[in-house]
């Protein structure tokens, strides 16, 4: 199959690349993205249960607005619940990697909760960064901008930490069971009290077990909205009490509601909403 994906009508102007072989490691996908058509991006940061990196390719910088203000950035990294955050650029080019939180604890090589609530510079995480975006930029074909991605993650992981085992277990059954877990039954899976399970997990993937596991709700609860379901029926297929519980979660990750997370009736920006 052909490497680069085109997207017909849902993504107007844009080439979506993705990998002829899933990564090498675990946990890790990545993508391209460019506006062949110059239609510009503006869109809001959906919170996600994985770790969002994005590296510019082209001349300008991607505009980064939160509620601490704006920033220019070459490539950013945000972490699991951004905050309310909108990404702003013209004539994007730009390689994505999503990582789940235990490959992002390796590869990133900083504490997840140091990344709560930020979108930040990459060069901040790695030093490389520069050069790694000059050889991305000179290979201009996505086989070859994949292929030294996952020449430089590889490198990276052979030196990097590990997350304890047990919250690797923990973040998996959560993932498992779509965010409708204990943290009792947690900590009791992994032979932890739930204070060290509370502390160990929080440091590690950076949100407490209890966040986690609203936050996958939350994400499962996107997918349904951006696919077109009603609010009462996501409440209920996501195992939420009833729909203004799914109200207040949208509101407290996404600072909307659930309605502006439908499918949007303009698609000619880059991916939705939902980064």
């Amino acid at each position: 199959m052909d490497p680069v994906q085109y997207e017909g009508d849902r993504l107007r102007g844009w080439e979506v690349a993705c990998p002829s072989r899933p990564s090498p490691l675990d946990g890790v996908v990545v993508a391209g993205f460019r506006d062949r058509a110059a239609a510009g991006l503006d869109m809001r940061v959906i919170p996600q249960p994985t770790v969002t990196v994005v590296i510019e390719l082209g001349d300008d910088a991607l505009a980064v607005d939160n509620t601490s203000g704006s920033r220019a950035l070459r490539s950013l990294a945000a972490g699991l619940a951004p905050g309310e955050v909108r990404i702003r650029g013209q004539r994007v080019d730009c390689v994505e990697l999503r990582m789940s939180p235990v490959s992002a604890y390796s590869l990133l090589g900083v504490s997840l909760s140091d990344l709560n609530g930020l979108v930040i510079g990459l060069d901040e995480l790695w030093r490389h960064e520069p050069r790694l975006r000059e050889q991305l930029t000179a290979a201009k074909e996505w086989e070859g901008r994949f292929a030294l991605m996952d020449e430089f993650l590889t490198r990276r992981q052979a030196s990097a930490r590990s997350m304890d085992p047990e919250v690797v277990a923990s973040w998996e059954h959560i993932v498992s069971r779509r965010g409708q877990v204990r943290v009792g039954d947690l900590a009791l899976s992994c032979g932890w009290s739930r204070k060290r399970l509370w502390s160990r997990f929080t440091a590690q993937v950076g949100l407490t077990p209890k966040r986690a596991a609203m936050l996958v709700r939350f994400d499962r609860a996107v997918r349904g909205l951006s696919a077109g379901r009603g609010a009462a029926e996501v409440a209920v297929a996501c195992g939420y009490a009833d729909q203004s519980h799914l109200h207040r979660d949208v509101l407290a990750f996404a600072g909307c509601t659930p309605g502006a997370l439908g499918p949007p009736p303009d698609t000619d920006t880059a991916a939705g909403s939902h980064w």
